[in-house]
């Protein structure tokens, strides 16, 4: 996969020998084929390349050469011998929602297919580029997911000692394998821990996809529950704080109630 920013419409219309494709969702300005190599174009100026990896440099190439928008750098994985069970959490930092961690395992061979797939930090792709690529990986290679609400959350008590749990059990489900955790404050868990770890195992990074793909979820569901759309984040939520006691709703099965913003509006 390669992903380019700031790309307009007109120019890749400009690019010869490209078959138009439908778009498959509403945030698809274009979609074009060309041999083995996908582009999609999304309405934030986006553009991404899925395929073989030679076809998809190839491509990226070209692209480069006229001056079409601005190449992301590529994630540069470290090598791996064996099974790796990668963890990974999202919506730890959230207001609104409970928790998701996801686990993912791979050997080489599956590793491989990680890379081709264009397995990246989740951080760096839109919200519908990780529910797509989400399906894709659980097709592909042995996961699982841990998904939290609010309700359960609050009545977890110390949000460390959930994390330690959670991310344990998705890799006992997983087990045998190395544990590899993107480390967070108390880790206890994982035989290796380390910051970042979704910019430096391919196993942690699908993972960081899969628990971003079950936050969104998590926050449709709960979104649908009280009525409104629920924000992502904790900087812009106070609106939303005030939406649900308009509407009478129960702060405990929607928000962390433990958050020091969700506190002081409460108080």
């Amino acid at each position: 996969m390669a992903v380019f920013e700031g790309v307009k419409k007109e120019d890749l219309l400009k690019l010869k020998d490209f078959s138009k494709e439908k778009p498959k969702t509403v945030y698809e300005e274009l979609r074009l084929k060309k041999g083995e190599v996908s582009f999609v174009l999304y309405s934030s100026g986006k553009l991404l390349l899925q395929g073989k990896p030679e076809a998809v440099e190839k491509a990226a190439k070209e692209l480069e050469k006229r001056n079409i928008g601005k190449k992301f750098a590529a994630e540069a994985f470290r090598k791996e011998q064996g099974w790796i069970i990668g963890t990974d959490e999202s919506l730890k930092g959230d207001t609104f929602g409970g928790l998701v961690v996801a686990g993912v395992k791979a050997n080489e061979p599956l590793r491989q297919k990680l890379r081709g797939l264009g397995v990246a930090d989740s951080k760096t792709l839109a919200d519908t580029e990780v529910l797509q690529m989400a399906e894709k990986i659980k097709q592909l290679v042995p996961c699982e997911v841990k998904s939290i609400l609010p309700e359960e959350y609050n009545k977890s008590g110390e949000v460390t000692t959930l994390l330690n749990k959670l991310h344990q059990e998705c890799a006992s489900y997983l087990f045998p394998g190395k544990h590899i955790v993107d480390k967070y404050p108390g880790c206890v868990v994982g035989e290796i821990q380390v910051e970042k770890a979704e910019s430096k195992y391919v196993e942690v990074a699908a993972a960081s996809v899969l628990a971003r793909a079950g936050a969104l979820q998590q926050l449709d569901y709960l979104s649908s529950q009280a009525g409104f759309r629920l924000p992502k984040g904790s900087t812009h939520v106070k609106l939303a704080l005030f939406e649900l006691k308009e509407r009478g709703l129960e702060f405990r099965k929607f928000v962390k109630i433990d958050f020091s913003n969700v506190r002081e509006f409460l108080e």
